[in-house]
């Protein structure tokens, strides 16, 4: 359940399987008066519409000592407003055959709801109410903050989770990135509806929010049932949203002794934000690196010319402030030696030799290529286009997007694998049974 909530370098790419831009819906963008950033891509093909909300209220908000607040206050929305109980939410979703989530990220909260044409008015009527109106009934919140810690427990078993838990919180040097957007068993236990209450009025405004709606409506219905609902969601003052992200910047090793066959080795260090402009040849010599699958080196070197390991994989995981660069496995106990000095040879290798003319090829036709799978569902392009808009990346991404993948040369791969690889400062966490991998 709570895996780490990334933004793979992945995200957002490709665009089709020529250098032209994809084909993409209109999408109108607004700023209401309660400056509400409303955008809006009708899609008719199916009578569903989407909404998704992001609102810049997500873990790194978080107080001192009150980590998962963020979290917990999103989930919270869904427990019963002044007007309906939980479980009578939950039946009206069900009758109508709607679905509406809440979460937070490390980033942003969001909220979303899925909702057939025929029951647009009483869906939106319903998502507005869980936004704007939460009661957070006391045992309701008790009971989500024990599911909460549940889950924080059963991923003190998971090791992957044991080791990235372990690597952020030594990479990022203690700032708010550097723990889980869901929080820790001792912050979590502390927490209650006052914590909530609070962090719900500073943060969830309409000048502190992005809202994306797609689907099968039009301007009439969206001017007679759905703005004047928004419209009427006053705005408030903000607190300062200036942040700092702190980073270690000097190698560490993290060995932790579990009874484990299998090693579970994560390699890393400091990445990029998302608006970074060299994030497109970063994301070409990633690809080639190990984010490309069974196209990738460190597959190649490790699986398949070792059989050191079923997976390996490198990633960004860019977001509004500088996440991390990861480089993560499992092996055998036995073999974790040989294979964490197989990424570090490969790390070196790309940052002195760059990439062939066919790697770089190979991986620009797979990043352009790709990107029309990512569209391909109301759920997706609402994502895709909240992304868009939250980073900055403006609404002619995709016409520009396969013009920046696809003009990215052998030279700048090298030259980004040189500035953003840094053997180093490189953190190293294991977890396994260290006897056995001859690490004690």
């Amino acid at each position: 359940m709570f895996r780490r909530l990334i933004l793979p370098l992945m995200l957002l790419v490709g665009l089709c399987v020529s250098n032209s831009a994809v084909s993409m819906p209109a999408v109108q963008r607004a700023v209401l008066p309660n400056q509400l950033v409303m955008l809006t891509s009708e899609d008719h093909s199916l009578p569903f519409v989407t909404f998704q909300l992001l609102l810049n209220a997500g873990s790194w908000r978080d107080p001192e000592g009150q980590e998962g607040l963020a979290y917990l206050t999103a989930k919270a929305l869904l427990l019963g407003t002044s007007n309906r109980r939980a479980e009578v939410i939950h039946e009206e979703l069900d009758f109508m055959g709607a679905s509406l989530g809440a979460s937070a990220t490390k980033d942003y909260a969001e909220v979303s709801l899925r909702v057939l044409k025929k029951d647009l008015e009483k869906g939106f009527a319903l998502f507005m109410e869980v936004l704007t109106s939460p009661s957070f009934p006391e045992q309701e919140i008790r009971r989500e903050i024990e599911k909460t810690l549940a889950a924080i427990r059963s991923a003190e078993d998971q090791p992957d989770d044991v080791a990235q838990r372990h690597f952020e919180r030594i990479l990022f040097a203690g700032s708010p990135y550097g723990h889980p957007a869901y929080g820790t068993k001792e912050s979590v236990s502390k927490l209650g509806r006052e914590e909530v209450h609070r962090f719900f009025k500073t943060y969830y405004h309409p000048n502190n929010a992005l809202l994306t709606i797609v689907g099968d409506i039009g301007p009439a219905e969206l001017k007679e049932k759905i703005l004047p609902r928004l419209e009427a969601w006053p705005r408030a003052t903000l607190p300062d949203s200036r942040f700092e992200v702190r980073f270690q910047e000097s190698p560490q090793t993290v060995k932790i002794d579990r009874n484990l066959t299998q090693a579970n080795i994560l390699i890393g260090h400091k990445g990029v934000e998302r608006a970074n402009p060299d994030y497109y040849a970063l994301t070409v010599m990633n690809y080639i690196l190990g984010g490309g699958g069974f196209s990738s080196r460190l597959v190649e070197e490790i699986r398949n010319k070792r059989g050191l390991a079923y997976s390996v994989a490198s990633y960004f995981s860019p977001g509004k402030f500088p996440g991390s660069f990861e480089v993560s496995l499992q092996t055998k106990n036995s073999s974790a030696k040989e294979a964490i000095s197989i990424v570090l040879a490969e790390i070196e290798r790309i940052r002195k030799e760059g990439v062939s003319d066919q790697e770089l090829e190979a991986a620009k036709k797979y990043l352009i290529g790709s990107f029309p799978m990512r569209l391909n569902t109301q759920a997706k392009l609402a994502h895709f286009l909240s992304q868009v808009e939250y980073y900055g990346l403006g609404l002619d991404y995709p016409e520009k997007y396969a013009f920046l993948i696809g003009s990215v040369t052998r030279d700048e791969v090298l030259r980004v694998a040189r500035a953003y690889l840094h053997p180093e400062k490189l953190i190293l966490v294991i977890v396994a049974n260290l006897k056995e991998a001859g690490l004690e």
